[in-house]
């Protein structure tokens, strides 16, 4: 379900130009001078979104709460060594943007048990992702920013974390903030004041938006996303 929302009673603070909203149900209009132009909870399904592989994905309820559940691996070969799992917004790109999602990894513990968040998508061999896995920083292939470009996903992160922790059960808050003038990529988990991977790049300047994982499972709980929209 895409719902806009353009209340301004919400609670919001500014830390370094960045704001954080108290509420999933009435994110604020704006976020770093960019509008809300996504905004998504899926108690009215899925309809928004267009999969790699429409039977991995389906509505649950989880707690009480619906979710857009990637439950099973994608039947979906790439082209190029590159995400299999993934959904994207149907017909929104954009430039700059601002995207917070609440995701839980429903796969057992190992070392690349990851989610990923996916932007700049031009088509399925040119795009960016955001792999978020346990893996330590000494992995080239987990856990980082990544691009693929025609050839099999190569690591572009200039800092990343010494792994990311997926807690059984627990849903966690995603930030990604993409600068398209200056080439930033930063990423935030939980604590939405200090990014764990951050790049610079400026290969795609626009794109589609998307959420799912390498090759495992997860659930998406809320996708809001705040950018310069382009189509």
């Amino acid at each position: 379900m895409k719902r806009i929302s353009l209340g301004l009673t919400v609670a919001v603070f500014v830390f370094l130009g960045v704001f954080s909203f108290a509420s999933e149900s009435d994110p604020p209009p704006v976020m770093n001078n960019l509008p809300l132009v996504f905004d998504a909870d899926f108690s009215q399904g899925a309809d928004d979104w267009r999969p790699t592989d429409a039977k991995a994905w389906k509505i649950i309820q989880d707690d009480g709460v619906p979710v857009y559940s990637l439950f099973q691996q994608s039947e979906y070969k790439p082209e190029v060594r590159s995400p299999v799992n993934y959904s994207l917004i149907k017909n929104l790109s954009v430039g700059d943007f601002v995207l917070e999602a609440k995701l839980r990894s429903t796969k057992d513990f190992y070392p690349h048990r990851d989610m990923c968040l996916f932007f700049g998508w031009q088509d399925a061999s040119h795009y960016y992702y955001v792999h978020m896995a346990p893996a330590k920083n000494s992995d080239p292939h987990a856990n980082s920013i990544f691009i693929v470009n025609g050839e099999p996903r190569i690591s572009i992160a200039d800092k990343r974390n010494d792994g990311t922790i997926w807690k059984d059960g627990a849903y966690h808050t995603i930030r990604l903030i993409r600068d398209v003038k200056t080439g930033s990529i930063q990423v935030f988990f939980d604590n939405l004041l200090t990014p764990i991977m951050t790049a610079e790049d400026k290969t795609f300047s626009e794109g589609c938006v998307g959420v799912g994982s390498f090759d495992d499972i997860g659930n998406v709980k809320t996708f809001t996303i705040w950018g310069d929209k382009k189509n």
